[in-house]
């Protein structure tokens, strides 16, 4: 084997391994991220990016023996780290426009479970090569370390050491330093180039002649120019803020009526704000009903997924004196209400999950707001029977619950079907009202008083007359509900995969008539169509 000086001690090959450790976890969780705004975050997609992370690492590793065994030069492995980098790096200037590439591609040709065909798609072209390239580095360091049967075990162990360090490393930085700072598309950046340095350091002490060293770099230098664009939502144009938290893509628009907060591209508004006040024309709106349901002049109310504010900036609004309480996991997100969103100093806002808080407090509320689902992303631990129980005990004799439940469908076994029979199951009463022009459906839940009647009641002392005829259009279209059998608990709560159901017929749904137009017509008459 030739030999090469900056081998001759080990510690470089060390830092191969820990430096390859590090990058492969940090892949991995850049990729969740750059899955998210248009898949979700579900247990789905991390099981398809972990899965298809465990393939390329395996089919590498094979490779990576086998070529060790044929021809154990060090160089073949510092180009495969060389190629793996620069991919790595291009991930941020075109890795977007493939995912929505394949998406819209596979929207038109699959029917049954669009959410797993089109991620798993997506993470086999754009990440499988790069990590099975990092696939090999291993089998290859061995071949490169070991010198003797003596000391195999020893050597072997201390790369395997090396590399779950780096790991661990790879793992915890990105969630809590650079993707939160920096920004996703950095960070693949970040962590490229360092695969990139330890490359071109092998090649630089070896004198390398070829252009492969330079070539890599400079192609590192423009995806550096071009990847700094970190906009996910990149057809929007003039956002107001586009970032990330630990937990969120979060992007805030306005139009000359309102401000938005987005935190999925693809899935609609999260929280809104009135430039002039008033109502908003959405779910918040409908939600407004349990605040009028209960008896209390000056409710309590308790927010679960409080967004930027939006219901209890309406209740603060709507009804005077009443104390307004707010769970966000997402600290980023309150940030963004106080600086665009004009979230009332009244209200309270506590960063926390929303179960855990309410596992920690003993106040009884008028009102409680569930709002933490978000298109398939359902935390199931607040889906449950056992979460609806702990909210049923933290509501007063006569308060009200109400849950927005962000896919709504008629259709049975769908993921609201499961909600709302958990929730009949619980609560002595539930009626529900949808939101017209939306996938909105509000959910009312009581522990005693039929909602209609309550309704009724509280809207007689409504003075507000905005507010009155928004309490009559939930009045006329609220319906009672009477619970079966399929119950959600701690021990079983399939959430994503009855979400991804959802997703499936709301596609059909909405793109039937373009699916219709290409199966019968072909991509022509789709452009034709579309008027391209």
């Amino acid at each position: 084997m030739k030999q090469y000086p900056i081998l001759k001690n080990k510690w470089f090959l060390y830092l191969t391994e820990f430096f390859s450790g590090v990058s492969v976890m940090a892949v991995e969780l850049g990729a969740s991220r750059l899955l998210a705004p248009y898949f979700s975050s579900s247990q789905i997609v991390w099981t398809i990016i972990i899965g298809v992370i465990m393939i390329a690492m395996a089919l590498g590793n094979l490779y990576g023996g086998r070529a060790a065994d044929k021809n154990p030069d060090p160089a073949r492995l510092y180009r495969r780290i060389l190629i793996a980098a620069v991919w790595i790096a291009a991930i941020p200037v075109v890795g977007k426009y493939v995912i929505l590439g394949v998406s819209a591609l596979l929207v038109l040709a699959v029917d049954v479970n669009f959410l797993i065909w089109a991620a798993f798609a997506s993470c086999m072209i754009v990440f499988v090569f790069p990590l099975f390239l990092l696939g090999t580095v291993t089998p290859c360091l061995v071949k490169a370390t070991v010198e003797s049967l003596d000391e195999g075990g020893r050597t072997v162990g201390r790369l395997g050491a090396c590399n779950t360090i780096g790991s661990i490393l790879g793992t915890f930085l990105p969630t809590f330093v650079t993707i939160p700072t920096v920004g996703t598309a950095a960070t693949f950046l970040i962590f490229s180039g360092i695969l990139l340095v330890i490359a071109l350091l092998f090649f630089f002490s070896a004198k390398w002649k070829k252009p492969a060293p330079y070539v890599a770099a400079a192609l590192f230098v423009l995806c550096v120019i071009f990847g700094r664009n970190n906009s996910f939502a990149f057809w929007e144009k003039d956002l107001l803020y586009e970032g990330e938290s630990v937990y969120n893509y979060l992007q805030v628009k306005e139009d000359p009526d309102k401000v938005l907060l987005s935190t999925n591209v693809l899935f609609g508004v999260q929280s809104v704000a009135m430039k002039e006040g008033g109502l908003t024309g959405l779910y918040y709106d409908y939600a407004l009903a349990a605040p009028v349901m209960q008896a209390a002049e000056k409710p309590s109310v308790l927010v679960l997924g409080n967004g930027t504010g939006t219901f209890a900036s309406q209740c603060v609004r709507y009804f005077p004196g009443c104390e307004v309480e707010g769970v966000e996991i997402d600290g980023k997100i309150t940030q963004l209400a106080e600086k665009y969103f004009s979230l009332p100093e009244s209200v309270k806002v506590t960063e926390y999950d929303g179960r855990a808080y309410i596992q920690t407090v003993d106040q009884k509320y008028d009102v409680i707001m569930v709002d933490a689902y978000q298109d398939i992303t359902i935390p199931f631990q607040m889906s449950t029977t056992e979460f609806f129980t702990l909210v049923r005990d933290h509501l007063k004799e006569d308060g009200v619950m109400v849950v927005n439940l962000s896919m709504h469908s008629d259709g049975e076994l769908s993921i609201n079907h499961y909600l709302c029979d958990t929730i009949a199951s619980v609560f002595d009463h539930v009626a529900t009202v949808d939101v017209p022009h939306t996938t909105n459906r509000e959910l009312f839940a009581t522990k005693n008083g039929d909602p209609a009647e309550r309704l009724a009641a509280g809207m007689a002392k409504t003075a507000d007359p905005d507010l009155s005829y928004m309490m009559g259009v939930v009045s006329a279209s609220l319906k009672g509900y009477q619970g079966e059998a399929h119950i959600l608990t701690d021990d079983k709560a399939p959430v994503e995969v009855l979400g991804m159901r959802m997703i499936d017929a709301l596609i059909h749904d909405e793109l039937g008539y373009f699916k219709d137009i290409f199966e019968k017509e072909g991509l022509s008459g789709l452009l034709k169509s579309l008027g391209i």
